[in-house]
């Protein structure tokens, strides 16, 4: 019987044996991290939640492979970015480009500020460079560290920080600009 205490190690080998219910555990542990990369890749969430069926689809099929040598998470990213850029190369689906100029600006009056600026992240994600997003997502949704993204994404380290660096940039700007300058409390750039 699988326990909440589990780790993603203990997961994983339970679930190379079978155990559809340690198999189960991992997806509800890592689906957020799955889906939000898929929609941040996409920008439509019917696409991302085909990428993430399809992901763990291939991890099923595929975790006895697991070996072990990087964390399970790293792993999964390798995973869920394959599956989206086949997805996109094939032409099942492509990602939406947002042009940042065009992002028309976010009225508070009918939603709580935490929805707005959901949307206004996700908006402002899907208007950064794929490589960039990327880079943001393995270290930010995945958890992985620069070294692991790195080797994830088979650039150099500084090439990583670089990118996390410039995506989040970005994303201030995008937001504060969304928000008329205040948004997170910071002010407008000059």
């Amino acid at each position: 019987m699988v326990t909440r205490a589990m780790s993603d190690p203990g997961l994983v080998a339970a679930a190379a044996t079978g155990d559809e219910q340690a198999f189960a555990s991992l997806v509800r542990l890592h689906a957020d991290a799955v889906y939000g990369h898929a929609f941040r890749f996409f920008g439509d969430r019917q696409t991302a939640e085909d990428a993430t069926q399809e992901v763990f689809v291939k991890v099923f099929r595929t975790i006895t492979t697991f070996d072990g040598r990087a964390k399970f998470s790293t792993w999964l990213y390798r995973v869920t970015r394959n599956v989206c850029l086949d997805m996109a190369r094939t032409g099942k689906r492509v990602p939406q480009p947002v042009d940042p100029v065009s992002l028309e600006p976010l009225s508070t009056a009918d939603f709580a500020d935490d929805v707005v600026l959901a949307e206004a992240i996700e908006r402002a994600m899907r208007a950064l460079a794929p490589e960039d997003r990327d880079a943001l997502g393995a270290v930010t949704l995945f958890g992985l560290s620069y070294a692991e993204a790195s080797e994830t994404l088979g650039i150099p380290v500084g090439t990583v920080k670089s990118r996390v660096f410039r995506a989040r940039r970005l994303l201030t700007a995008i937001l504060q600009d969304a928000e008329g300058g205040v948004g997170n409390g910071l002010p407008a750039s000059s």
